[in-house]
C-alpha cells in the first residue's frame, strides 16, 4: 500500500507503527533499521515473523530488536514463559521451539495472568 511505499523510500518518514500481526503480513519494511515490540506475544514466531519484515533481501543497515517488558505485567510472564520453554525445548532436542500455551496446567495460565503488585511496583 501507499503508506508502505512512503516508508520505503521517503527520508521524511521517521517510523511506522504496525500491530505484531499486521507486522508478520508479508511486508517489506526494510527501510526501517530499529524494530520495537510494544506488546509481546505468547508465540515467539509471531514476533520473530513480525521482526522478520525488517531483514528482508534489500537489507543493508543493521537492525536492533527491542521488546519492551514492565515488571509484574502479563508482558513479563510471557517473556519468562518464552525464554523457559525456549531454553527447555532447546536443551531436550538441541534446537528452538515454541512455547505452547496448551501445554500450561490451569496453575501455570493462572500464575501467568495474575498481577504481581509487590513486583510491579518494586524498585529496580
Amino acid at each position: 500500500g501507499g503508506l508502505v511505499k512512503r516508508f520505503q523510500e521517503e527520508a521524511t518518514v521517521p517510523f511506522f507503527v504496525l500491530s505484531v500481526k499486521a507486522g508478520g503480513a508479508g511486508l517489506n519494511l526494510t527501510a526501517a533499521s530499529h524494530v520495537v515490540h510494544f506488546d509481546r506475544w505468547w508465540n515467539p514466531a509471531v514476533e520473530d515473523q513480525a521482526t522478520d519484515r525488517a531483514y528482508r533481501i534489500g537489507q543493508h543497515r543493521n537492525v536492533l530488536v527491542h521488546k519492551l517488558v514492565c515488571r509484574g505485567t502479563v508482558e513479563e510472564r510471557i517473556d519468562r514463559l518464552i525464554e523457559d520453554k525456549q531454553a527447555m525445548v532447546h536443551g531436550l532436542l538441541q534446537g528452538g521451539g515454541e512455547a505452547l500455551l496448551t501445554e500450561m496446567s490451569d496453575d501455570e495460565l493462572m500464575a501467568m495472568v495474575a498481577l504481581d503488585l509487590r513486583r510491579a511496583t518494586a524498585e529496580p
